[in-house]
């Protein structure tokens, strides 16, 4: 197995390459200071796995992470940093496993279980796979890591102020992402009813008017109700048919 480490700091390039001895003493191990010496060397060595710093000068580890996608046979990544704040974006980077510094010896071993499972030719199939699939959940970020929530379990979005409220099965969680945004890509599953929300179109049961004339929704599996602008009004009527 052939594994290329890629930080800005010698000391956490050391305590990887001891790791990896412990682990393996039949490991390869090639070293990478930055992002663009990254490339260079994955490009000469091919390594099956690469352990990938996020926080570097010049080229980050998530950038890195993407240049290293593009390659015909991509290698297997998996994140060593610091930070936690950047397990959604390493999500969306398709990345094996996401471990925080300073990486554990059996952490780093069972991520590189895992990645070695994973063949080349594996790995560009689960790239084609997620492709395929990214519009049927949201990952969503908590406090423990990443969510994958399927979208046949969310009941609506709603904003407010710069965040939009996940409203689901199990509860509701906070992300940034626009209406906006969630609107273009998930059409398919969802409406517009207002200009502050998207409601399931699996959960939209009915429009009602209240006493005082405001259109309100009645959703299959909640008792909430959202308010229908009425700008949106006609487009809802249509939908329920």
């Amino acid at each position: 197995m052939k594994i290329l480490i890629v930080d800005d700091e010698p000391l956490a390039r050391e305590r990887l390459q001891r790791h990896l001895q412990d682990i393996d003493s039949g490991i390869e191990s090639i070293e990478a200071e930055n992002g663009l010496v990254a490339l260079k060397q994955y490009q000469q060595h091919t390594p099956d796995i690469v352990l990938l710093d996020i926080r570097m000068p010049g080229m980050d580890g998530i950038e890195t992470a993407g240049k290293l996608s593009e390659f015909e046979t991509p290698p297997a990544i998996i994140f060593t940093t610091a930070y936690d704040e950047y397990a959604l974006e390493a999500f969306d980077a398709q990345a094996i496993a996401y471990l925080l510094k300073p990486i554990r010896k059996d952490k780093l071993e069972k991520a590189l279980q895992s990645a070695k499972r994973l063949n080349r030719v594996q790995l560009q199939n689960l790239q084609q796979d997620e492709t395929e699939t990214q519009d049927n959940y949201l990952s969503v970020r908590i406090h423990s890591g990443v969510r994958k929530i399927e979208l046949k379990d969310i009941y609506y979005f709603q904003a407010e102020q710069k965040y939009v409220t996940v409203k689901y099965r199990e509860g509701e969680v906070l992300i940034e992402e626009s209406l906006k945004s969630l609107e273009s890509r998930l059409s398919h599953s969802f409406i517009r009813i207002h200009r502050n929300a998207l409601i399931s179109k699996q959960q939209l049961k009915a429009i009602r008017k209240d006493q005082q004339g405001r259109y309100l929704t009645e959703l299959k599996d909640v008792d909430e109700k959202i308010e229908v602008s009425r700008r949106h009004v006609a487009a809802v009527r249509k939908f329920l048919g």
